[in-house]
């Protein structure tokens, strides 16, 4: 029997429509954490639309924004316990610092510090992936590593749409699978591959269905609904824990740039941006919250006061640190440096061609 194209039906995980009212089954979720999903999403979006002000203003580097992207990777590291890992893109911010990433080490890493990315031995965070694609093999050795060493922690590959087109993407999802390895893949669907739209990535419906072919399993989250997110994160980490690795696709939308240098204008509509807008995920868990009697207006105000103020500190932090030195580079490649890295790092120093 042929098996044809997009066949296979996938239904999309929803827990919460764009006015904030539940549409799924009530979550099972404490209202203290519903509480702390909604502040950690305010945070990631104070901190974000910060660092792009001070990108502009010539005070940090290139910036990858992750607006409207808060309830994907909030809700999906919310889930994830201490002993987890994370494998992320240039653009999990947001994920980053729920699982222990201080604020002040993103700054230092727009300013190009190299203590920016060396935080992965106490926060389970790997240094951010500019490869497009990469983390996603090197998440799959680290849940090797956890397998062989029965350590029973989940390691979590971060990517975007544009990054399933990657053979790096294919090759973590077989390895995988033929292993059974504890990772779950989890992507961002967020419509954009710079300018390249979702439609020119990939003919099938959906990602979540690529994992078929892989013999792992696959499931499709509204990226949107923070609810959503953190049950089927949840979900995911049991089984992955078991040895069934995971490809989930959160469906969401990046209200701003690619980067920093990108130019969203020159190639999506206002009608697309205002469309995904009525759908933005502080606005849909914030009616919630409202609806349930477990937030307010004024609680809403100082909480954007207290993430405004956690963010000037965290940047007067990063800047007052001392600069990095190019010789410092050698001493983050290794554990142990071989013979021909300190080599290389001595001349460097007692030459002085770089300082």
């Amino acid at each position: 029997m042929w098996i044809e194209p997009n066949e296979r039906i996938v239904n999309q995980v929803q827990i919460l429509d764009e006015s904030g009212s539940i549409i799924g089954t009530n979550p099972d979720i404490p209202d203290e954490d519903l509480i702390a999903l909604y502040k950690w999403m305010v945070q990631a979006r104070t901190f974000d639309q910060r660092a792009l002000k001070l990108q502009r203003q010539g005070r940090i580097g290139t910036y990858a924004p992750m607006i409207g992207q808060e309830a994907a990777q909030i809700g999906s590291a919310y889930a994830l316990e201490k002993r987890d890992w994370i494998y992320p893109s240039y653009r999990e911010v947001a994920a980053s610092l729920v699982h222990g990433v201080s604020m002040s080490n993103f700054f230092l890493y727009t300013m190009g510090n190299l203590q920016g990315g060396s935080s992965a031995s106490v926060t389970n965070v790997f240094p951010v992936q500019i490869i497009i694609g990469a983390q996603c093999l090197h998440a799959v050795g680290g849940a090797w590593a956890s397998k062989y060493n029965s350590e029973n922690s989940v390691s979590v590959a971060y990517i975007g749409d544009g990054g399933t087109s990657q053979g790096d993407f294919h090759e973590a999802l077989n390895f995988a699978g033929v292993y059974k390895l504890p990772v779950v893949f989890f992507v961002q669907n967020n419509q954009w591959a710079i300018s390249v739209p979702r439609s020119k990535q990939t003919a099938s419906d959906t990602i979540a269905q690529k994992a078929a072919a892989y013999g792992i399993s696959g499931i499709q989250v509204d990226g949107n609904d923070v609810l959503a997110v953190y049950s089927t994160m949840k979900e995911a980490l049991e089984r992955a824990r078991e040895g069934k690795p995971v490809l989930i696709e959160a469906v969401t939308y990046r209200q701003g740039p690619h980067t920093t240098a990108d130019d969203p204008t020159k190639y999506r509509q206002n009608e697309e941006v205002e469309a995904w807008l009525d759908k933005d995920p502080l606005k849909r868990m914030k009616a919630f919250l409202l609806d349930r009697n477990l937030w307010n207006e004024e609680l809403d105000q100082q909480e954007f006061e207290i993430a405004n103020e956690k963010v000037s500190k965290a940047f007067e932090k990063a800047s007052s640190s001392p600069t990095s030195k190019t010789s410092e580079v050698f001493d983050l490649v290794y554990e142990q440096k071989p013979k021909q890295l300190i080599e290389q790092q001595n001349s460097i120093v007692t030459e002085g061609a770089l300082k």
